[in-house]
């Protein structure tokens, strides 16, 4: 029993990681990446339909995205929907066949405010793990009477180590991402 609480705490977790590391991604940075298109949603007949479900979308250069639609009618509703999407400030342009989405250089301010961004992001993630990790030691207590206080006692040991390894996680995860958008 003790076993199934630490494995389904540790496998929430590291989906908790791995949801704040595909949110930094979706962070710009100075240069033109897919992933920062991922979260831009497409009013596609009525749906909003994420941008990487309608069309193929390439590097061009580093601050240019190519982005193709698979339904040539889907140009100006990708195309509103990328000058719409908060935090991008893309340039965007069309030849009828794909759109052309230039990204502007980050100024000094803009960096910061993106930091600013990602640290809150990251503070969220944290703050998800110590809520997985409550849970989970409330579910050890709730176990005492049934294995004993000195087996919780050593799953709750194990329980603030793995919760420690994963803050560690999103805390260099984090580090690297400022290093990168810092980057001149």
């Amino acid at each position: 029993m003790i076993t199934d609480v630490l494995a389904e705490a540790k496998d929430k977790m590291q989906k908790a990681v791995e949801v704040a590391k595909e949110d930094f991604a979706g962070v710009r940075t100075g240069r033109a990446n897919p992933a920062l298109f991922q979260k831009v949603l497409v009013d596609y007949y009525g749906t909003p339909t994420p941008l990487a479900q309608l069309a193929g979308m390439q590097n061009a250069d580093a601050r240019t995205l190519v982005i193709t639609p698979y339904d040539k009618s889907a140009l100006k509703e990708i195309e509103k929907a990328i000058v719409a999407a908060p935090n991008l400030g893309a340039n965007v342009g069309n030849d009828g066949i794909v759109v052309r989405a230039t990204l502007p250089e980050l100024t000094e301010d803009r960096r910061k405010d993106f930091v600013k961004i990602v640290r809150g992001k990251g503070e969220d993630a944290k703050v998800a793990i110590r809520n997985i990790r409550r849970k989970a030691k409330d579910d050890l207590d709730g176990l005492k009477a049934e294995v004993g206080d000195d087996e919780v006692a050593r799953a709750e040991k194990e329980l603030e180590t793995l919760t420690k390894n994963q803050v560690d996680a999103i805390d260099e995860a984090l580090r690297k991402k400022e290093a990168e958008l810092l980057e001149v």
